[in-house]
């Protein structure tokens, strides 16, 4: 199997969410089934369904969660420097509307757009690997091309 890629952070935060889900979400929603079991007939008992479909939920994400941690490859990018590589904190700038923005490069798992974390897969993530401050880089989007500069590269 395919390793995968992890930023400390987001190993952190997959492992504290797996923690969450095993110790208190997993007998919380036990403890709902066995209190809507009480309530009697369970074929029209909508508070056991959705404890029950919540149940679901919970063991699914719990099995993903285990799966993406036993694969894990965790970098530490506090000793990178250099061009863009997973892990990199960049700053770029769109070269058409001088809007500037900060993104993180990370795995697949911890990828958020809203917390400006890029997936390494992404088509600005992909363009940008490799690439020095001061480079430019072109990005196909859903939208059109895109052209952005890159002003900073950190790693932390």
């Amino acid at each position: 199997m395919e390793k995968i890629p992890l930023t400390r952070a987001g190993h952190t935060a997959l492992n504290d969410e797996l923690k969450q889900l095993k110790s208190v979400e997993r007998p919380a929603v036990i403890r709902a089934i066995a209190e809507a079991r009480e309530h009697g007939d369970l074929s029209e008992n909508a508070e056991y369904h959705a404890a029950r479909e919540k149940q679901s939920f919970i063991e699914g994400r719990v099995k993903e969660l285990e799966g993406i941690l036993s694969l894990a490859d965790v970098i530490d990018t506090s000793k990178m420097s250099g061009t863009v590589k997973f892990g990199a904190v960049v700053t770029v700038v769109d070269e058409d509307t001088d809007e500037e923005k900060t993104y993180q490069i990370v795995g697949e798992p911890e990828a958020d757009i809203e917390a400006l974390k890029l997936n390494i897969k992404s088509p600005l993530a992909r363009a940008l690997i490799g690439k020095d401050e001061g480079d430019s880089v072109e990005v196909r989007t859903p939208g059109g091309e895109k052209a952005y500069e890159i002003l900073k590269i950190v790693y932390s």
